[in-house]
């Protein structure tokens, strides 16, 4: 069945993939291996669109089944199992883009795999950024952006949080649709995450893990 859910997936048959998810999860089926499936569904998809098969829409019918799925899984997930969490992340879509479907795959990644993510949602000025270091104390920041205007927006951020103080505090990744290493070093950032799970990655790393 988790083979079928996976295709079903990157297929884009969302009715037929939440039928599967509700039938594992009424049978009884580990919720991390459902999440596993998922996982490798969206590596799927995103392999689509790095191709050119799959466009916007379909990242974005692919972000809302995944959260969906959340919905149905996480539920049983803190039943069964106690995550422990590893260390917390601060994300957002910076000032000016308000594109949210790379940034919600890699929040539901980190959440999963045992991070503790606090999602400050999209066109996020660099205040919103630096009074959230300061009281959410995270480890890692992660700055998305789709459009091409977010380069300017991450390193006015990340150049806001230096005069803030703050810039020795925390690990900076950024990623999304134009995003690469050039942006990165453009930016000020520490890395670039191409994909969610190199995100969660770098999280693990920079934690010391």
């Amino acid at each position: 069945m988790s083979k079928q859910l996976v295709e079903a997936i990157v297929d884009m048959r969302e009715e037929e993939a939440l039928k599967l998810v509700r039938e594992m999860v009424d049978c009884g089926s580990e919720p991390m291996a459902i999440l596993d499936e998922v996982r490798e569904a969206m590596d799927l998809v995103g392999k689509r669109y790095d191709e050119g098969i799959y466009y916007l829409p379909e990242l974005v019918l692919a972000g809302e089944m995944m959260n969906q799925i959340n919905e149905l899984v996480k539920p049983k997930l803190t039943m069964t199992h106690e995550i422990k969490r590893r260390g917390k992340v601060v994300i957002g879509t910076v000032e000016g883009d308000i594109h949210d479907i790379g940034k919600n795959m890699v929040t539901f990644m980190l959440d999963v795999n045992g991070f503790e993510v606090l999602d400050l949602g999209v066109n996020v000025p660099p205040q919103k950024f630096i009074d959230a270091i300061r009281e959410f104390q995270p480890q890692v920041i992660g700055l998305s952006g789709f459009l091409t205007l977010a380069f300017d927006a991450m390193k006015d951020t990340i150049v806001e949080i230096t005069n803030a103080g703050l810039r020795e505090k925390v690990k900076i990744m950024v990623g999304g649709g134009q995003v690469n290493d050039q942006v990165k070093a453009y930016a000020g950032a520490d890395a670039y995450g191409k994909s969610a799970m190199m995100a969660v990655n770098l999280a693990a790393a920079w934690i010391g893990e």
